[in-house]
């Protein structure tokens, strides 16, 4: 039988919530003082343990998104979701062996230097200003996502919970510096993987049947299905079905793994955790264990969904506005004092971890001290880095509340937003990584803008329905389109190059 709906949080449950947020500021505020130049604020001057880098890209990798939406997914539809598990674990792999090394050979501070040594200046600049698009965007997503939940949970109009979010991520992060968010990533990790253990085993005890009567109710109407094998290959609408259908297993596997090659790679925020490590080799390793942890973290909220479809089977639930509501319900109406406040905390936490470091580092490192401001002292820079936490707060705030107003779950919205830039980044860097060729500048600008337009257009025309084609494609797209576009724009300079002449400019031989 259900426990006994509850309309509000309850005192204690505010006091594990305030405990919660009372060590990340902790661990800021404990930091203060340790970053004499930039090193120490984006790199801890690489000197963070690999278990603790390990467990912060975990918490970076899982966000609210994961934690309410992987949930809500598994509870209106299956488990195929972990499909594109399989083809993430790949992509971490070849990260770890690939694009790892050249980071660390080159020294880097933040992973666009790579592109300044490979190719120059205007492709390190466009790289970071498409990183600033992807990643504030998909972040603005993800704390909108924490902040409807939190809301829900708390009574809280959705302005309020964004400022609140908002002030304590740039609190923190000024202060504390990149060491502050690795460490605080290490407790974040720690609870949410600690609250969805608490929190499935709790609901497992509210199901009529036990984890029985959860995998019978769930796997008869096929909700614990993982594989989705997709047609045959004989079949009429093969081909259909496999540019729209995102959820095949080999198109899952593909997308998987160059979606995830994008976000790995080429995404500063959560390639920085793995740069605070001393050596190349440590950091390989680091990023060759988080699978293990992102299987367990993806076993932990699909049971949850899986187990809230069996106990609203049940106990019929109340009409929700969407999907991504019913953990946040359940947790308010049917869970006990304390480890409701325990799984509150671990929602509110996810989404504290922001990318405002990686953000700052990024324009400080590859546009403010190059482009704008030169030759400086360290005390300067510093100070600009954490004035631009505070910048890059403030604008993801305002993209928080902008996407309150976009329909579907947000699971989806973060992975299309990625889609139309991620490709454009991660062409460019295996064009670094893969080939010795020289590419132009100036091509690699080019072909970055023009898939990353193509894209935008393909993904407006999927969801006006104008096209059939699944959204999970577009990184795939880019990915070539940028290669393929950034070879064929340096033909003329390669010609130039082997002649001897520079464009625009008469030969040597016919000048005076």
């Amino acid at each position: 039988m259900p426990a006994t709906p509850a309309t509000a949080l309850t005192w204690p449950d505010y006091v594990v919530l305030a405990a919660s947020l009372g060590v990340l500021l902790f661990i800021g505020f404990r930091l203060t003082g340790e970053q004499r130049d930039t090193v120490d604020f984006f790199l801890a001057r690489r000197r963070v343990p690999s278990w603790a880098a390990c467990l912060s890209f975990l918490a970076t990798e899982i966000s609210a998104v994961t934690i309410i939406s992987v949930p809500a997914t598994a509870y209106s539809e299956n488990w195929e979701y972990a499909q594109f598990f399989v083809g993430s674990s790949l992509a971490k792999w070849a990260v770890a062996f690939v694009f790892i090394p050249a980071f660390y050979r080159y020294e880097v501070t933040t992973i666009y230097q790579f592109l300044l040594h490979r190719f120059g200046q205007r492709s390190q600049v466009t790289a970071s200003i498409f990183f600033f698009i992807t990643r504030l965007a998909g972040s603005g997503a993800r704390l909108t996502m924490t902040a409807l939940a939190v809301g829900y949970l708390m009574g809280w109009s959705l302005v309020p919970t964004i400022v609140v979010f908002s002030v304590v991520s740039i609190i923190y992060i000024a202060t504390g510096g990149v060491k502050a968010v690795v460490w605080t990533n290490v407790f974040q990790a720690l609870m949410f993987l600690a609250a969805g253990a608490v929190t499935l085993a709790f609901l497992v005890s509210q199901i009529d049947g036990g984890i029985g009567a959860m995998v019978r109710l769930a796997g008869d109407t096929g909700h614990l299905n993982v594989v989705n094998w997709g047609p045959s290959l004989g079949a009429p609408d093969f081909w259909r079905r496999i540019f729209t259908n995102p959820n095949i297993v080999w198109v899952a596997v593909l997308n998987g793994l160059i979606g995830s090659m994008a976000a790995f790679g080429t995404d500063h925020d959560l390639m920085q955790r793995l740069l605070t490590v001393e050596t190349r080799r440590e950091s390989q390793w680091t990023l060759s264990l988080t699978p293990l942890g992102t299987l367990v973290t993806l076993i932990i909220y699909l049971g949850l969904g899986a187990g809230l479809f069996a106990y609203y089977t049940q106990h019929p639930a109340p009409a929700l506005a969407r999907a991504d509501e019913i953990l946040p319900h359940f947790v308010r109406s049917v869970m006990p004092e304390v480890l409701r406040g325990f799984m509150l905390a671990a929602i509110v936490l996810s989404s504290i971890d922001s990318p405002l470091g990686s953000l700052a580092a990024s324009f400080v490192t590859d546009i403010y001290r190059p482009l704008i401001v030169r030759g400086r002292s360290e005390r300067h820079y510093l100070r600009v880095s954490r004035l631009a936490v505070l910048g890059f707060g403030i604008v993801l705030g305002v993209l928080a509340w902008g996407f309150a107003f976009v329909p579907g779950q947000m699971l989806w919205t973060v992975f299309k937003i990625a889609g139309v830039t991620s490709g454009s980044l991660l062409g460019v860097f295996l064009l670094g990584l893969l080939t010795s060729r020289r590419i132009a500048d100036g091509a690699n600008v080019a072909a970055m803008i023009a898939m990353a337009v193509i894209n935008l257009i393909l993904l407006l025309l999927i969801e006006t329905k104008h096209l059939a084609l699944g959204w999970s494609w577009l990184v795939i797209v880019g990915t070539a389109g940028t290669i393929v576009l950034a070879l064929l724009l340096s033909l003329p300079s390669r010609a130039h190059a082997r002649t001897g002449v520079i464009p625009g400019q008469r030969p040597a031989s016919s000048r005076r």
